[in-house]
């Protein structure tokens, strides 16, 4: 069983609470389309690469490293790692702003246009391979692997916190740490705020290097990316930008009718497989046969493809839906198969789902809108 599923249900709960309280407390409308890429923006592949990332660290921890940290204590190590993967993080990121290459990576995570805790685990397929340079230094000074994975972790729920809209100002927190507000700006389209507070968890990065920029109270913030095609499949978002840094035409992605889209059946199949991506990840290396995961892998993959589809207007988005959905559900409690009584009932609940959405696809054949409408059946 893989332990780190845990935190991913935690990350996922108050993501749907924040957005509860949104609603609730403030009166904003859930941006679901939004909010279901974000959830699926690819995190299957993600998960994928990230463990590319940790293997690199180790190959080169193995064969390049000085050992430096050997014969010093344990929370020497713990500490200095834990300044030192900020301050690769800051230029990581900072980078990921000023080339373009990386840019072609790290637009998909500015693309979102409402600020909520979704958008902390919106990213592109490849942001874990591009992370490699930035953190090989610790591997080959001797930072141990379980310290690297562990700080990381940590570094990563902050800023995944820094994105929430609840929290306005952190009071005596925002002189030395990156808070909900700095980062806030940090996504802000506005000529004043773009390319700014690059830190992750620490702010000094920013002040010492010379990004760091304090909220206008008469510029109110605007979140996106101008100029940049709008698509919620996970496979464009990722790829379409390397397509503008090659300078190559972009291919056309609209379609010709709009198929309407149910927000609950997009929401609550969103969520559905983000559910089952976690079981994935928690299951990860006990399947009995070994081809079951790759199986169930692509499955997986293949469905947030379809839900990018669905929010796209396709109408092939549903038909993809309700097929891979049939069989991921098949695979989950027939051929797997799945016996915990969560597995059943995630597996279960996606089957009714796939029936519910071939009434919706019967129910609304040949109906065809702008692409600006949404449909709240």
């Amino acid at each position: 069983m893989n332990a780190l599923a845990i935190p991913l249900v935690v990350m996922i709960g108050l993501m749907l609470f924040e957005l509860w309280v949104l609603k609730n407390f403030r009166g904003q409308v859930i941006p679901w389309v939004d909010v279901i890429f974000n959830l699926n923006s690819g995190h299957i592949l993600m998960w994928l690469f990230r463990g590319v990332e940790i293997a690199c660290f180790a190959w080169v921890l193995n064969y390049f490293s000085f050992d430096l940290f050997s014969s010093v204590s344990p929370w020497v190590c713990w500490v200095f790692t834990f300044f030192a993967w900020d301050f690769c993080f800051y230029w990581l990121h900072r980078l990921h702003h000023q080339w373009r290459f990386l840019w072609a990576i790290h637009e998909v995570h500015h693309q979102g246009e409402h600020y909520n805790l979704s958008l902390g685990i919106r990213n592109s397929w490849y942001s874990s391979l591009s992370s490699i340079p930035f953190f090989t230094i610790l591997a080959v000074m001797g930072v141990p692997l379980e310290i690297f994975i562990t700080v990381s972790s940590i570094h990563y729920a902050v800023q995944f916190y820094n994105h929430n809209d609840v929290v306005g100002h952190s009071g005596i927190l925002e002189r030395f740490m990156i808070t909900p507000a700095h980062h806030r700006i940090h996504h802000g389209a506005n000529k004043q705020y773009i390319n700014t507070n690059y830190g992750g968890t620490f702010l000094w990065w920013d002040k010492l290097f010379g990004s760091f920029q304090p909220e206008l109270t008469e510029v109110s913030i605007v979140y996106g990316v101008p100029k940049t095609t709008k698509t919620n499949n996970p496979f464009w978002a990722s790829n379409l930008p390397f397509f503008r840094f090659l300078r190559l035409k972009e291919p056309n992605i609209k379609p010709g009718k709009v198929f309407p889209v149910s927000i609950k059946l997009l929401a609550t199949g969103g969520v559905l497989l983000f559910g089952i991506v976690l079981y994935y990840i928690h299951h990860e290396g006990t399947w009995e046969q070994k081809w079951h995961q790759p199986i169930l892998f692509t499955l997986i993959l293949s469905a947030t493809l379809t839900l990018g589809a669905i929010s796209d207007g396709k109408v092939w988005g549903w038909l993809g839906w309700i097929a891979i959905g049939l069989l991921l559900a098949f695979c989950g409690l027939f051929y797997l198969p799945v016996v915990d009584i969560f597995g059943v009932l995630l597996f279960s609940t996606l089957l009714l789902h796939t029936f519910l959405s071939f009434g919706y696809v019967i129910r609304n054949n040949g109906k065809g809108i702008e692409a600006s409408s949404l449909s709240e059946d």
